[in-house]
C-alpha cells in the first residue's frame, strides 16, 4: 500500500464519508426544501387553488403534518415542507391549502433528536479511543518485557502525550457542544443551530481521529532515532557487513560469490538476504557502506525491489554510512582521490535516494591506522562523526581505562572548527562481542528458547550478554554503548542473524522486570552518535593522528606504507590522467562524462584499504591494475574527442590521427613513436599557473623539435642507461631519450613537432660522458657534488649560500623477520607488518660505479650499487631542486632472506629527534622519535615503531636549513637518527604475517622479481622559505603535464596551418597559492569545480594568507557564469543547508558550525583561506 494511504487515513476517510452520507439523509428529512413545485392531480378543486399568491389570506386551520399517503401521492402543498395549513383568500373567498413551516415544537424535537444522535456518536468514538488506549497500553507492557527498541519508552511517552492531547481535544469539543446548548435561546433560527452542531461534530470527529493513540510515522535521519532510557544502560545494536572491494578475491568475484574455495563471500546474496529480512520485521535496521558493491546490485533490481529499498531508506531502517565507493585506505591515499571516491558514491546516493540517502557518519572500521586529513575531509563533507575499529593496542588500553574512547578530533591546524569531527573507537574492532556471532559460518550458539528442550539456553545467553554490555560500558563515558553485530562478508543468511538478535533483544529487555539496567535495541551509528550528542557533555579532544598502528608489541602495521610500490605509482599516475581528462572534457564541451566513469570507477575501487595499500593477494593486485589500465583506455578516447575540438583552427576538420598515451616513458619506452619520421607531442598543463618542464621522449634517431612558434628548440639525445635496458619486460629498441624544455601555458597545451633529421648534423652542444670520476652537477641555482666513488657529498643552494653535507647516501636493506606468528615475539614481516630482524640496515653494496653525463638541458650522475639497485641524480637547467631517480629490483631472495629496501640520506642537519611528514598530500605533522602525544609509549620496535606514511613529502630541519624530499607515490619513511631520512622503496619477503592475506609479498614479473622505479625531489632551503618550494613542487609533481603523441602525416607548415599549437583556458594570471582541484562537466552548461588554497597558516610570508580571485577566470573560454551554488566537499548538499551537530570539548570550546548563506550568484569573486577547499556547482549562461 502506498505510504500516503495509511490505515489511519483510510479509517478516517471511511468515517468522514459515512458521516456525510448520514448527515445528508438526516438533513434531507428535517430541513425545509425550497425546490420548485411539481404539479399533481387535484383532489379537491377548491383546496388546490393558489389564490393566496395574489390575495391577502386569513389562516383558518392549524399547520398540520401531511400524511404519508399525501406525501407519496404529491398532494397539494405537501411537497415543500411536509406540513400544510388551510387559508381563506379574502377577495375571492376561496378556501385552499398552502405549505407551512415546521412548527417550532416539532423543530425542537428534531433538534434534540439530532443532538442525541451526535452525542451517542461521540460517546461511541470516545469508547473506541479508550478501548484502543487500553489495547496499546497492554501491548506496551508486553513490549517492555519482550520487544526490541528503546523507542518502547519514547513511544510510550508519545502515546501518553497523544492521549492527553486527545482528551484535551475531546474536552474542548464538549465545551463547544455545551456552549451551543447553553446559548440556544440566543440564536435565531434552528438552521443556525444545526450548522453549529454539524461543525462541532466535525471538530469532534477530527479530534477523536487525530487525537487517538497511533504510532508515529517513520522518518530518516536523526528524527528516526531512538535515544533510549536515560535511567538505563542503552545498548545500540548495529547490524552491518564489511565488504572489501577486493582483497583475497577480485571485486567481481566477491560480488558474484565466485571462487568460494578462496573465501566464501557473495555480496549480491548478502544484499538480497538483508532486504528480505528487513521486510519481515519493521523493528530491524541495517547499515551499508561500500557503494561500489551496492551500485552493482542496484543496477540489477526490479522497480518493485527498488521501491521497497527506498521505503527502507526513507524510514531510516536501511542507512548508508560513509557512502564512498569503497572504504578507502588512509595511509597510502592522496586527498584528491579520497575526495573523488567519496563524491562518486555520494552522487549515486543523492540521485537514487535524495536527502535520506546522504551519509552523515564516517565508518572507517578496517583501515590500519587513521589520518588526520581523512577526518578533516570527512568534516568538510558534512559528516557529524567518525567511527573506526583499529587503534594502537596501548592507545586503546589507555583510552579504555580513562573513558576517552570517544573524543572531538581537531583534524586541522588551519581550518578551525570546520575540521572538527566527533570520533569514536569501537569496542570490539568491528565484530560482535565474544560468543554472539550469528552468521552462518560462526560457531557461536544460537538462542534456543524452547524451555521444553534440553539445550534451552536463554538464561545463560542473557546473562552473558548483560555482562558483556556492562564490561564494555566501563570504558565509555555515557550510558550509551555500541555493539557492531557483523563482520567481513556476513549476512549472506540475514535471517539467521536477525532471528537470533530479535530473541536476544526480547529476552535481555525482559530482565528489566528483574532489576536489569540493560536496554538493548536496533540502532545505527548515526543514532548512536546522536544519543551521545544529546548527552550534552564535554568531550576530550585530539589534534594528532592515529599512526602508526600496532596490535601487539611487535606488530606494527607500517610495512603496507610501501607494499606494492609499482601499484602505488600506477594509481597516482592514473589520477593525474583522470583529472586531465575531466579538464579536457570540460573545456572542449564534449559532454562525455559517462565515458569518464570507467576511469573514475576504477580509481574509486583502487582507493580501497586492501588495494592501493598493497595488502591484497597478487591476483587481485593484477585485477586492480587491469581496471586502471582499462579506465585509462576509456579516458584516452575522451582525450581524443576533446582534442578533436580544441586542436583545429576555425574552419578546419578535426585531426585524422588519434592522440595516444605512452605509460612506460619512465623506463624509456614508447613504441608508438620511437621509429617514426615525424610525430607531435602535445603537453597539457593541468595547473592554473604556467610551468617550465623538461620532457623526455625515447627515440632511435635524432630529431628536430619545433616549439609552438615554429622555431627549432634545443633538444639533446641522452643515452638510455644499461640498468634501464635490462628491466624485464622492456621491449623498446630506443637507445636514447631526447630531452627538451617545454614552457607550458596555464591550464592549456603546447604542441611540439618532431621531424627526423635526414643526415647527421653537428651538434651545437656536445653531451659529455665520464666514468668513475668526480661529478659536479651545477646550474644557475643548485650545485651537487659527487666523488669518484659515487658518494653524494654536498648539495648547495647557490642563491641562498646554504649547503647540506651527506655523511652517507644510498640503498640499504632490512632483513625481514621470518617468524611463525604463533606469539607476538614471533611476528613475521609481511604485506602489513614491517618488522626488521635488526635495527641496523645493511648497505646493498660496499662499492659503486658512477657515470657522469653533462648536457645543456640536463646533467646527471648514474650511480650503480649492484645489478639490482641504482640511482641517477639529475639536475635540469634552471631547476631549483635535484632529482633522484631510483631503480630497485629484482630483489634477490635465493638466500631465503626477505629484504626491505630503503634509500637513506644521512646529513649534517641537526634535526634532533624531530621530523615532519604530510597527511595524504596536504597538511604536515611534526613527528617525534619514540614518542606518542596521547599515551606513554613503550619502545619495543625501534625502527618500525617510528615509521609513518609519506604521501608526498618528508623533511628534517634545524635553525638554518631544511632538507625536504618529495615522493612520487606513497612510501613509508622516518628519521631513525639525528640528521637522517630514510624512505622505504620496495619489499620482497618470503613469509606471510598471518593477518589474512595468506601469501607472502613476493612480487614477480616476466619470470623474476619485480623491478620498481621512482623519483625523489630534493630541496634545500631555509625553514622560512621552504614552503614556497615544496608546496608548489608537490602540486606540480602529482598534477604533472600529460603528454599525448600523434603520428601526423603532414609537414610542419601544413600541420601548423590547420591546427592550434598552443592554447590556454585562462586569460588572467591566477594566484600562485590557488590550485584547481576538480573541474568536471556535469551537463552542457553545468560544472562542478573545486578550488583550494594549498598553503598552511604561517608557513610562508607571501602565500600563507587569504587570497581572493574571480572564479569566472576559469570559465572564460566557455562562457559567463549564470549562477553558482557552494556545496559541501562531497558536492551532495548545498553548503547553506549544512547543519552539523554541535559538540563541546573539555576546555569549553564548542563546535558551532555557522554556514554563510549563498553569496550573490552574480558575484563570482571568492576568497580562500589557508588550506581551505571550496566546492561549487556552476551554471553558465
Amino acid at each position: 500500500m502506498p505510504d500516503i494511504i495509511t490505515r489511519r487515513r483510510l479509517i478516517f476517510f471511511i468515517f468522514a464519508v459515512s458521516f456525510v452520507i448520514i448527515s445528508i439523509l438526516f438533513f434531507g428529512r428535517i430541513i425545509p426544501s425550497y425546490s420548485p413545485r411539481v404539479s399533481f392531480k387535484p383532489e379537491d378543486e377548491q383546496l388546490t387553488s393558489e389564490c393566496y399568491l395574489s390575495e391577502p389570506v386569513d389562516v383558518i386551520g392549524l399547520c398540520e403534518k401531511c400524511t404519508s399517503y399525501q406525501r407519496r401521492s404529491k398532494a397539494h402543498a405537501c411537497l415543500s415542507t411536509g406540513y400544510r395549513e388551510i387559508v381563506l383568500c379574502s377577495r375571492s373567498n376561496i378556501k385552499t391549502t398552502r405549505s407551512c413551516q415546521i412548527p417550532t415544537q416539532v423543530q425542537r424535537q428534531h433538534f434534540w433528536l439530532f443532538e442525541g444522535f451526535m452525542l451517542v456518536l461521540g460517546l461511541l468514538a470516545i469508547a473506541s479511543v479508550q478501548s484502543r488506549q487500553k489495547t496499546l497500553d497492554k501491548q506496551m507492557v508486553e513490549k517492555i518485557k519482550k520487544q526490541i527498541e528503546l523507542s518502547v519508552w519514547s513511544s510510550y511517552l508519545t502515546l501518553a502525550d497523544s492521549f492527553i492531547c486527545q482528551r484535551n481535544r475531546i474536552t474542548y469539543s464538549r465545551r463547544i457542544f455545551i456552549f451551543s446548548l447553553c446559548d440556544i435561546n440566543h440564536i435565531s433560527g434552528f438552521r443556525t443551530m444545526y450548522g453549529i452542531t454539524y461543525v462541532t461534530a466535525i471538530v469532534l470527529g477530527v479530534a477523536l481521529c487525530f487525537g487517538a493513540p497511533t504510532k508515529k510515522a517513520n522518518t530518516c535521519g536523526y528524527d528516526a532515532c531512538n535515544l533510549g532510557d536515560p535511567s538505563k544502560l542503552n545498548v545500540h545494536i548495529v547490524a552491518h557487513t564489511h565488504d572489501d572491494v577486493g582483497w583475497l578475491k577480485t571485486v567481481d568475484q566477491y560480488f558474484y560469490g565466485a571462487r568460494n574455495n578462496i573465501q566464501h563471500a557473495g555480496v549480491q546474496y548478502i544484499l538480497d538476504s538483508v532486504i528480505h529480512a528487513l521486510d519481515q520485521n519493521p523493528d530491524r535496521r541495517f547499515i551499508y557502506v561500500e557503494i561500489g558493491f551496492f551500485w552493482r546490485w542496484w543496477s540489477q533490481q526490479t522497480d518493485a525491489v527498488r521501491s521497497k529499498v527506498k521505503d527502507f531508506v526513507n524510514s531510516g531502517r536501511l542507512e548508508f554510512i560513509s557512502g564512498g565507493w569503497c572504504m578507502n585506505d588512509e595511509a597510502s591515499t592522496h586527498y584528491n582521490s579520497i575526495i573523488d571516491q567519496h563524491s562518486l558514491g555520494a552522487e549515486f546516493l543523492r540521485d537514487q535516494f535524495g536527502d535520506c540517502g546522504r551519509p552523515k557518519i564516517g565508518w572507517q572500521i578496517d583501515p590500519f591506522g587513521h589520518s588526520r586529513e581523512q577526518a578533516s575531509l570527512s568534516a568538510q563533507m558534512g559528516f557529524d562523526g567518525l567511527f573506526f575499529g583499529r587503534a594502537d593496542y596501548e592507545d586503546y588500553q589507555t583510552r579504555n581505562r580513562t573513558k576517552t574512547m570517544e573524543m572531538v578530533w581537531k583534524a586541522s591546524a588551519n581550518l578551525g572548527d570546520k575540521s572538527w569531527l566527533f570520533t569514536g573507537v569501537l569496542p570490539n574492532g568491528y565484530g560482535p562481542p565474544d560468543s554472539f556471532c550469528y552468521d552462518m559460518f560462526c560457531g557461536d550458539p544460537p538462542i534456543m528458547d524452547d524451555a521444553r528442550l534440553h539445550d534451552y539456553n536463554v538464561p545463560e545467553r542473557v546473562q552473558t550478554f548483560i555482562r558483556a554490555a556492562q564490561n564494555e560500558a566501563v570504558g565509555f563515558a555515557t550510558n550509551h554503548i555500541i555493539m557492531t553485530m557483523g563482520s567481513d562478508f556476513q549476512y549472506e543468511n540475514a535471517n539467521e542473524w536477525f532471528k537470533n538478535m530479535d530473541k536476544l533483544i526480547r529476552y535481555v529487555n525482559a530482565q528489566q522486570a528483574n532489576g536489569s539496567n540493560v536496554n538493548v535495541f536496533y540502532s545505527t551509528p548515526s543514532c548512536y552518535l546522536y544519543a551521545l550528542n544529546q548527552a550534552k557533555r564535554a568531550w576530550t579532544s585530539k589534534s594528532d593522528d592515529f599512526f602508526p598502528y600496532a596490535h601487539h608489541p611487535h606488530g606494527f602495521w607500517t610495512g603496507y606504507f610501501s607494499s606494492r610500490a609499482a601499484l602505488k605509482r600506477f594509481e597516482r599516475h592514473s589520477n593525474n590522467i583522470l583529472q586531465v581528462t575531466r579538464q579536457l572534457n570540460a573545456f572542449a564541451n564534449t559532454n562525455l562524462r559517462n565515458s569518464i566513469f570507467y576511469l573514475s570507477e576504477a580509481m574509486g575501487v583502487a582507493q580501497h584499504h586492501d588495494a592501493v595499500s598493497g595488502t591484497e593477494k597478487q591476483e587481485v593486485a593484477f585485477d586492480y591494475a587491469q581496471r586502471l589500465s582499462q579506465g585509462l583506455s576509456s579516458g584516452n578516447l575522451v582525450i581524443n574527442q576533446a582534442y578533436s575540438r580544441l586542436l583545429p583552427k576555425a574552419g578546419q576538420p578535426p585531426p585524422s590521427v588519434p592522440q595516444l598515451l605512452c605509460h612506460l616513458t619512465n623506463i624509456s619506452e614508447c613504441l608508438t613513436v620511437q621509429d617514426q619520421t615525424r610525430f607531435t607531442v602535445t603537453l597539457w598543463n593541468p595547473t592554473i599557473q604556467p610551468v617550465l618542464h623538461h620532457f623526455r621522449v625515447p627515440v632511435t634517431r635524432a630529431y628536430t623539435v619545433r616549439d609552438p612558434t615554429g622555431q627549432p628548440i634545443l633538444s639533446e639525445l641522452i643515452p638510455v642507461s644499461d640498468q634501464t635496458k635490462k628491466i624485464p619486460g622492456r621491449t623498446s629498441t630506443a637507445n636514447n631519450d631526447l630531452v627538451f624544455r617545454a614552457s607550458l601555458p596555464a591550464l592549456g597545451f603546447n604542441t611540439y613537432y618532431f621531424e627526423a633529421k635526414t643526415e647527421e648534423e653537428p651538434a651545437k652542444a656536445q653531451v659529455k660522458i665520464t666514468h668513475n670520476e668526480e661529478c659536479i652537477l651545477q646550474n644557475q641555482n643548485v650545485r651537487v657534488e659527487i666523488d669518484a666513488q659515487g658518494n653524494l657529498g654536498h648539495i648547495i643552494n647557490l642563491k641562498k649560500s646554504l649547503a647540506v653535507e651527506f655523511h652517507n647516501q644510498g640503498f640499504y636493506w632490512y632483513q625481514s623477520f621470518p617468524g611463525n606468528n604463533s606469539r607476538s615475539e614471533f611476528q613475521a614481516s609481511g604485506a602489513y607488518i614491517f618488522r626488521p630482524v635488526s635495527a641496523d640496515p645493511q648497505p646493498v653494496s660496499t662499492t659503486r660505479t658512477i657515470t657522469c653525463i653533462k648536457a645543456e638541458n640536463v646533467q646527471s650522475a648514474r650511480i650503480v650499487f649492484n645489478d639490482w639497485a641504482s640511482q641517477e641524480i639529475i639536475l635540469y637547467d634552471e631547476a631549483e631542486y635535484a632529482e633522484v631517480e631510483w631503480t630497485v629490483g629484482p630483489i634477490p631472495v635465493n638466500d631465503n632472506i626477505g629484504k626491505e629496501i630503503i634509500l637513506r640520506y644521512d646529513t649534517d642537519v641537526n634535526s634532533g629527534n624531530k621530523f615532519y611528514t604530510d597527511a595524504n598530500g596536504r597538511e604536515v605533522l611534526e613527528r617525534t622519535r619514540d614518542y606518542r602525544p596521547t599515551w606513554n609509549y613503550t619502545v619495543v620496535e625501534t625502527v618500525a615503531g617510528n615509521y609513518y606514511p609519506v604521501n608526498s613529502r618528508i623533511w628534517i630541519k634545524d635553525q638554518d636549513k631544511q632538507f625536504t624530499i618529495l615522493t612520487d607515490r606513497s612510501e613509508g619513511g622516518s628519521s631513525i637518527h639525528n640528521g637522517s631520512v630514510e624512505l622505504m622503496l620496495h619489499r620482497r619477503m618470503l613469509y606471510d604475517d598471518a593477518l589474512g592475506v595468506g601469501e607472502a609479498l613476493n612480487e614477480a614479473a616476466f619470470g623474476q622479481g619485480l623491478v620498481v622505479r621512482g623519483r625523489h625531489v630534493l630541496f634545500l632551503e631555509s625553514p622560512a622559505a621552504s614552503a614556497a618550494y615544496h608546496r608548489i613542487g608537490a602540486q606540480r609533481m602529482y598534477m604533472h603535464p600529460v603528454a599525448t603523441y600523434a603520428l601526423i602525416p603532414q609537414s610542419y607548415p601544413s600541420y601548423s596551418a590547420s591546427y592550434r599549437l598552443t592554447w590556454s583556458a585562462l586569460t588572467d594570471t591566477l594566484p600562485m597559492n590557488v590550485h584547481l582541484l576538480t573541474l568536471d562537466q556535469l551537463a552542457p552548461k553545468e560544472f562542478l569545480v573545486r578550488v583550494e588554497h594549498y598553503f598552511e597558516l604561517n608557513e610562508d610570508d607571501t602565500f600563507s594568507h587569504p587570497v581572493t580571485f574571480n572564479l569566472q577566470s576559469i570559465f572564460t573560454s566557455l562562457g559567463s557564469i549564470k549562477s553558482m551554488q557552494e556545496m559541501t566537499l562531497a558536492a551532495n548538499l548545498a553548503l547553506s543547508d549544512l547543519n552539523r551537530l554541535k559538540w563541546v570539548t573539555g576546555n569549553e570550546e564548542m563546535l558551532d558550525r555557522h554556514v554563510s548563506k549563498d553569496a550573490n550568484a552574480n558575484d563570482t569573486n571568492i576568497t580562500l583561506n589557508p588550506m581551505e577547499i571550496r566546492t561549487f556547482r556552476v551554471e553558465l549562461a
